[in-house]
């Protein structure tokens, strides 16, 4: 993507991180109906509709900063899908399921963006005008998918990795993991400017992107 220019870059990245945030938090309140939470329903959020999800800086300007300012990696995130774990039979471990299902989401949708690329690969040469763009979002949506997966899996509050982490611990020592919640945001723009972040995720990414770039053909 490095001969892109920033215009085709944006145009390439902007479906794929939309859609990856978007998915991402629709899976948690799917996910949560399914255990008696109906919060999100009721709220009009069940929808693929990026209007409904889309947070002005989350969304469009963070991602977009990190695409022209290029820090190795991009991600976001959308307005929280409201769930309220009072009307889970067990909050604490039903939580932990919840929140295993957004970057559930994007590693089924990384697979989808594998297939979309080895279609672009598959038509091949003499219609780059159809295979390029293919394999450019392709690779786009991979990559953006394992990065959102791989960063929400940290146990940072209030990151979908805390929650599955807080459904192991006992309650009391949950209670106090989860007062970090209001540090987290600052945690990790830390982690991300220092390159801390990139040193944690440089190898488990480089390993599902060898995977999945397998998978598309490339």
């Amino acid at each position: 993507m490095d001969q892109l220019s920033l215009i085709q870059r944006i145009v390439v990245w902007v479906l794929p991180v939309i859609f990856a945030i978007t998915v991402h938090e629709v899976a948690h309140g799917w996910v949560a109906k399914k255990y008696g939470d109906n919060t999100a329903s009721s709220l009009g959020r069940l929808t693929l509709n990026p209007l409904k999800h889309i947070d002005l800086f989350g969304t469009l300007i963070l991602p977009g900063l990190l695409l022209i300012t290029g820090t190795g990696f991009i991600f976001g995130w959308a307005k929280p899908v409201p769930v309220d774990p009072r009307n889970f039979k067990n909050p604490l471990q039903d939580m932990a399921v919840v929140a295993l299902a957004g970057p559930v989401s994007n590693i089924l949708m990384a697979l989808a963006w594998a297939l979309v690329a080895r279609l672009g690969v598959t038509i091949g040469a003499g219609t780059e005008a159809i295979s390029h763009p293919l394999i450019y979002s392709g690779v786009a949506g991979i990559s953006i998918n394992l990065v959102l997966a791989l960063i929400n899996l940290l146990p940072i509050p209030p990151l979908d990795g805390s929650r599955i982490l807080t459904g192991i611990l006992p309650n009391y020592w949950a209670w106090q993991y989860n007062r970090l919640e209001r540090f987290g945001f600052i945690i990790l723009i830390v982690l991300l400017y220092t390159k801390i972040l990139n040193l944690i995720l440089e190898y488990p990414l480089f390993f599902f992107q060898k995977v999945f770039f397998s998978i598309a053909g490339l």
